[in-house]
C-alpha cells in the first residue's frame, strides 16, 4: 500500500503541487480543512501532512499558529514553493468574452493587474483549484479561474494566460508534519538545520526583550517571530519562533537555556533540515 501525505485543498491546489514536488513517491490525499489533514496523520492514515505556514506577500496563513501547537504533530521538514497562477477557462473561451474571474481571495489579490486590465469582476472562491473545478462544471465561457497550472490538466481547462501573478517572487513556505517522535540528534542531522518552537513569557517588565536577548548575544539567527493571543487573554503572550541551528549547537543551546529564565513554557515543535531554497537565499543575499 502506498504511503500517503495529506494536504488541505482540492486536487491541483498549490499544496498538492508541493506534495508532488517534495514527495513524488507518496500518494497525495486532499482534505477539506487543516484539521482534517492533521487528523489523518494523528490517526496513522497518512504518514505526513504538507501545511502552508507563511507566504512572502500575504504573510502567515490564518489559524496555523494556533492549530499547529495544539496538533501535537512534529515538524520534520520544510518546502518553499514559488507561486504561479494561470488564467483558465473552458475550451473555446476567451479573455475578451469573459466577465468574471473566480479564485481564492489571496490569489485574486495577487493578480490584480491582470484582473484590472481584462476588466473582469473578481469572485471569491474557497480554493484556487476548487474554482477551476467549478468553472469546468459551470461550462460557461464568461467565467474564468485563477489557479495553479496543475489545475488546468486535472479539470481539462484551457490556459488563456500563464504566470499572471503581479509579483514573480511570490513564494509560500510549507512545513511537513509527522507524528511525534524523538528529535533528531546533531549526528543524525549534520547539515544546516532549523529549530521551531513556541514559548510563553513571564508576566514581568521587559520579559520579551530579555527572553530574546540570548539569541542576539549568542549569534543565533532568528528567521521568524510571531505573537498570538491565547484563549480569552487580550495580551500577546505566546510566540512562535524559527531559528537557524540545532539545539545541540552551543550558541542555540545557550540561547535556549537563557530563554528558560524568562518564560513559563517552551516547547520545541521540530528540528529539521533547512530547505535548499533557504540556504540558496542566504548565499545570494
Amino acid at each position: 500500500m502506498a504511503q500517503k501525505i495529506a494536504y488541505q485543498g482540492e486536487p491541483g491546489a498549490n499544496s498538492n503541487i508541493a506534495c508532488m514536488q517534495m514527495f513524488p513517491q507518496l500518494e497525495s490525499v486532499p482534505c477539506a480543512s487543516f484539521e482534517d489533514a492533521f487528523e489523518l496523520v494523528s490517526s496513522g492514515e497518512a504518514e505526513l501532512a504538507m501545511i502552508p505556514i507563511e507566504n512572502s506577500i500575504a504573510g502567515r496563513v490564518a489559524d496555523i499558529h494556533i492549530l499547529l501547537p495544539q496538533s501535537h504533530l512534529q515538524i520534520v521538514g520544510e518546502f518553499f514553493l514559488p507561486i504561479h497562477f494561470d488564467l483558465l477557462g473552458i475550451p473555446g473561451s476567451t479573455i475578451e468574452a469573459a466577465t468574471e474571474v473566480h479564485s481564492h481571495i489571496h490569489a485574486l489579490g495577487q493578480c490584480r493587474r491582470l484582473i484590472r486590465e481584462a476588466g473582469l469582476r473578481p469572485v471569491i472562491a474557497g480554493d484556487t483549484a476548487g474554482s477551476a473545478r467549478e468553472v469546468r462544471e459551470w461550462n460557461d465561457p464568461t467565467k474564468l479561474s485563477l489557479a495553479p497550472p496543475l489545475a488546468a490538466e486535472i479539470y481539462g481547462l484551457e490556459v488563456l494566460a500563464s504566470r499572471v501573478e503581479d509579483d514573480p517572487s511570490n513564494t509560500t513556505r510549507f512545513v511537513v508534519l509527522a507524528r511525534e517522535k524523538q528529535l533528531p540528534t546533531r549526528q543524525e542531522l549534520p547539515g544546516p538545520a532549523v529549530t521551531s518552537f513556541v514559548f510563553r513569557v513571564r508576566n514581568v517588565p521587559s520579559a520579551l526583550f530579555k527572553a530574546l536577548g540570548g539569541f542576539a548575544t549568542n549569534g543565533v539567527n532568528m528567521t521568524r517571530l510571531e505573537s498570538y493571543m491565547v484563549g480569552d487573554e487580550f495580551a500577546a503572550t505566546m510566540f512562535m519562533v524559527d531559528v537557524e541551528g540545532h539545539p545541540e549547537d552551543l550558541p542555540l543551546r545557550l540561547a535556549l537555556e537563557e530563554l528558560d529564565f524568562f518564560t513559563t513554557e517552551v516547547r520545541i515543535l521540530g528540528v529539521y533540515p533547512a530547505a535548499e531554497f533557504r540556504t540558496a537565499q542566504a548565499v545570494t543575499a
